[in-house]
């Protein structure tokens, strides 16, 4: 298979990529990518950061989201979706679901910080808090979605998911020329799967870099050991990275290791310092995915002097006081 081919129900392609940018263009936001002058100049490099916590959830998620959304059949989206996330999938989902005026359940565990619970309650989506992983939420919107005749809206291994995320990679070539490194954070890997897809079909030469937290990184252990694995939930500064792949891993699994170049994982305390970072020098309150990108260029040195790299700060929605104990032993 060719990076060029259409390929919905296999691997997705980079026209899949282009198909899902035409798509999603009236639900999402262009975000801007800034040059970061204070880690340019530490690691003597040019590194910009791109903004996906400007979307309108506050997330990158948005981007697959509404892939997948508008690819179902209207008969399909009147039925109604249904999902399971750590959060900002599950945000995407009823924000897309709200402005086509169609049902969408959301399911959740009980891990799911508070900030991501309340937005989620306003959004109007039907919330349920159901087991203490990812994992378990899963079994349960399963279950709902076949009783109801829902269409289950994957958080990451699903074609036309990965296609809505790598938009973000067209629109990197496209600001950044000469781009040589992106670093990405990574969970179930939809995100740097998409990515990856669309950088390497422009350009092979460029790398793709996810960074996880220290413990319960599962996307990374899959690799390693050449198979999906299971890990337990752990408490972590980057609760949006948590849970498992999918024993059953059709499409990002697959993906990351054809086109990702390497992985790293990041202790707590860098990823505290990343978020202190972003919000001393550029007022971001980002939430700790995010900050996995700058801990992986501080504590890993991902990066080589003379690169032209981009981070991909995926979102926002952090507690406060979450955010402010993070971070106030860093600022």
């Amino acid at each position: 298979m060719t990076n060029g081919e259409n390929s919905m129900g296999k691997l997705p392609g980079i026209r899949d990529v282009w198909a899902a940018r035409s798509r999603i263009s009236g639900s999402v936001v262009r975000t801007p990518l800034v040059r970061c002058p204070e880690l340019s100049e530490e690691f003597d490099a040019e590194i910009y950061l791109k903004l996906e916590l400007y979307q309108p959830i506050g997330a990158f998620k948005i981007r697959g989201a509404a892939n997948k959304i508008l690819s179902l059949t209207i008969d399909q989206q009147r039925r109604g979706v249904a999902t399971y996330s750590t959060g900002n999938h599950g945000l995407a989902v009823s924000y897309i679901a709200k402005q086509l005026g169609i049902p969408a359940y959301v399911f959740i565990s009980n891990r799911v910080p508070q900030a991501k619970v309340k937005a989620l309650m306003s959004m109007g989506a039907i919330l349920k808090i159901s087991g203490i992983s990812q994992d378990e939420a899963g079994e349960y919107c399963y279950k709902l979605a076949a009783a109801k005749g829902l269409s289950v809206i994957e958080p990451f291994d699903d074609p036309h998911v990965i296609a809505g995320q790598g938009t973000i990679g067209l629109e990197l070539i496209e600001d950044c020329p000469g781009l040589d490194t992106v670093v990405v954070p990574l969970s179930g890997g939809g995100l740097i799967a998409g990515v990856a897809l669309a950088l390497k079909a422009t350009d092979a030469n460029i790398r793709t870099i996810g960074v996880s937290m220290q413990e319960g990184a599962v996307m990374y252990h899959s690799i390693r050991q050449g198979k999906p694995v299971v890990l337990d939930e752990v408490d972590t500064l980057a609760d949006s990275l948590l849970g498992g792949i999918g024993a059953n891993n059709q499409y990002s699994f697959p993906m990351v290791r054809q086109y990702v170049d390497d992985t790293v994982l990041v202790s707590e305390s860098a990823i505290a310092d990343g978020m202190a970072h972003l919000f001393k020098w550029h007022r971001l309150v980002a939430e700790g995915a995010s900050a996995t990108c700058v801990a992986a260029l501080r504590e890993k040195k991902v990066i080589s002097p003379g690169s032209r790299a981009a981070l991909i700060i995926s979102g926002r929605n952090v507690d406060a006081e979450a955010f402010i104990d993070a971070t106030q032993p860093y600022l």
